[in-house]
């Protein structure tokens, strides 16, 4: 009764009139002033001053109506939610964010064990544009339209993004060096042969194992320039500049402009799949049998 008299006295207020709100309402008048009266009876408050001159809110009126109007988009929300967390519950398939620098190769490579742990298990791929803004609110609202995305990280990068993640193995950190630039026929790149070279690397915070690498060669007096984030942008300037930009095994065909070269040291960054702290069932239970097929 509450929620439903708390509607109907919303679009009186609104309106100022009993007959404007009926009309609204799809009732009659006497159908609104009957649940108004019961309203204002069961909360013993006065909402409106009745005049000649048509209906007008009292104090208590105008304090009501604020909170009425918060309640009732409170519930409106509420509803939605449950709506989406049992429809996320029924669900029988996993939502995969992909882009070129977040590839679901990860499934690919282990679904035939997938598939016979989850054998009614379906797979949604949901392509996405992998830039800063886009890709950080994909993660802060993991479980709404994707439910995993693969991707490199830190602890520092989850608690910003307030993601979780399973951590599947680590990569190797490589250089990708521009086929006209002059290291691109070496077999192994030393920290010697890129001393006084200039290298591309992403901004200093977003990882903490590229930034150990990053002190580390330039302790060596390697020159390092920021790149925003691992796009096909930051690949691009690489070739237009013809500078070896650091990259991550893996990724050897991302630009057909550049080669993925082996170097002289044993970097590594930790890659898993991120997901919300509030998984769905089938989520939590994808979660687990993936990192059970990945653990050594």
């Amino acid at each position: 009764m509450f929620n439903d008299y708390t509607e109907t006295f919303i679009r009186v207020a609104e309106s100022g009139s009993f007959t404007k709100a009926a009309e609204l309402l799809y009732i009659t008048p006497t159908a609104v002033m009957k649940q108004i009266n019961g309203l204002e009876n069961f909360l013993s408050v006065t909402l409106f001053e009745r005049t000649n001159r048509g209906l007008k809110l009292t104090k208590a009126g105008e304090s009501f109506l604020q909170d009425a109007r918060y309640i009732t988009e409170y519930c409106s929300r509420a509803v939605q939610k449950a709506r989406e967390i049992e429809e996320n519950e029924k669900r029988n398939s996993i939502r995969i964010g992909t882009s070129v620098m977040t590839p679901a190769r990860f499934v690919l490579d282990i679904w035939p064990q997938i598939q016979s742990r989850m054998p009614s298990l379906k797979i949604e791929l949901i392509p996405f544009e992998n830039n800063p803004v886009n890709s950080h609110e994909i993660l802060k609202n993991l479980g709404r339209n994707i439910d995993i995305v693969a991707g490199l990280y830190d602890e520092g990068f989850l608690r910003e993004r307030g993601c979780m993640a399973k951590r599947l193995y680590d990569k190797k950190l490589l250089l990708a060096v521009p086929v006209t630039h002059v290291l691109s026929t070496e077999k192994v790149i030393t920290s010697d042969k890129l001393k006084d070279s200039t290298v591309l690397f992403i901004r200093r915070g977003w990882n903490v194992y590229i930034d150990a690498l990053r002190d580390d060669l330039e302790t060596r007096g390697v020159k390092t320039e920021d790149f925003e984030m691992f796009n096909m942008s930051a690949y691009n300037r690489a070739v237009s500049e013809n500078l070896p930009i650091i990259t991550v095994e893996g990724w050897e065909d991302v630009h057909p402009l550049l080669k993925l070269v082996p170097a002289d040291w044993d970097y590594t960054i930790p890659f898993g799949v991120f997901y919300s702290p509030s998984p769905t069932l089938l989520v939590k239970k994808f979660i687990d049998e993936v990192g059970k097929i990945a653990a050594p």
